[in-house]
């Protein structure tokens, strides 16, 4: 809930101060930006509840901790690369990859009640899944149209 609290805000915030310096709207532009703090805000949870997030790593993946680690520093990468005209189509590619490849941690800690923020099982389950599943779809489609289709 609090990435897409954050993505929301950081897009109306974003879109309105465009609006008043430019005199005009610039979607596409304000969607990448809100995107990126999304990814930033949520790369901090890879560092601040490592613990937590080693929980659910799939079982058959080797070295956890450096995973979950990974991909905190793949999304800060993936938040920077939006916003550089030579490689933002194929970051946008690669993050939509990247939402694709963090699905089976998602039905985990979905399955296994992981609270990734405690490092516990007393997450909300079921409950968890079925409303990260359309938030993950949500964030392919919102870099799909504000990167690669808008490129």
């Amino acid at each position: 809930m609090k990435p897409l609290f954050v993505l929301l805000l950081t897009f109306i915030l974003t879109l309105l101060t465009i609006k008043f310096k430019q005199g005009h709207y610039n979607i596409t532009l304000s969607a990448r930006i809100a995107m990126s703090v999304m990814l930033l805000f949520t790369a901090i949870g890879h560092f601040l509840f490592t613990e937590g997030m080693t929980m659910m790593v799939p079982d058959f993946m080797p070295f956890k901790k450096s995973i979950v680690y990974l991909t905190g520093i793949l999304e800060v990468l993936g938040a920077i690369g939006l916003h550089i005209p030579q490689i933002k189509a194929l970051t946008a590619w690669l993050l939509i990859l990247f939402f694709v490849l963090m699905l089976p941690a998602n039905i985990k800690a979905s399955l296994e009640t992981i609270n990734y923020q405690k490092g516990t099982f007393d997450g909300n389950g079921l409950l968890y899944l079925w409303f990260r599943m359309p938030l993950q779809l949500l964030f392919i489609i919102w870099i799909y149209m504000s990167t690669i289709k808008s490129t």
